[in-house]
């Protein structure tokens, strides 16, 4: 897999939340033309794109901000865990506790509670700016 792309409204408040969460911004660069628009099968594109990969450099996302054609919501913003279709990202994280602190000034909330899968994680999801749900997963490593 390259890469996973959502579209957003507001670039700069997710792409803080991901960065947060310690992913890095590889580039971010408007784009528009011909190719574009053959590409994505729509007309007269112009975005903004703001690509971030994992620390290890094994994953990435590109955030899209449309500003023509407007972006489209097709469902309620805060959809729950059960709706069909691609729901959140899971994230593996060194301590769970401080990620969750943090994402909080960018406006996380966390869905559940903190649980624990027997001893071998602690899990959450997250639900950040304009809706977005990722989950993160704590390997405990017999830490408990």
């Amino acid at each position: 897999m390259d890469n996973v792309l959502i579209v957003v409204d507001d670039l700069e408040a997710v792409k803080a939340f991901f960065i947060e969460l310690g992913m890095e911004l590889e580039g971010q660069t408007p784009v528009e033309g011909k190719f574009v628009d053959l590409l994505v099968g729509l007309e007269n594109v112009k975005c903004e794109i703001a690509m971030l990969r994992t620390p290890d450099g094994q994953g990435r996302i590109e955030l899209d901000k449309f500003h023509t054609p407007a972006a489209v919501r097709i469902e309620p913003q805060n959809t729950p865990v059960n709706t069909l279709g691609i729901r959140r990202i899971m994230f593996a994280v060194d301590n769970i506790d401080d990620v969750v602190e943090r994402l909080r000034t960018h406006g996380g909330e966390t869905i559940g509670e903190i649980t624990q899968y027997e001893d071998m994680y602690r899990l959450c999801y997250v639900r950040g700016p304009e809706g977005i749900m990722v989950a993160l997963a704590e390997q405990l490593n017999n830490k408990s």
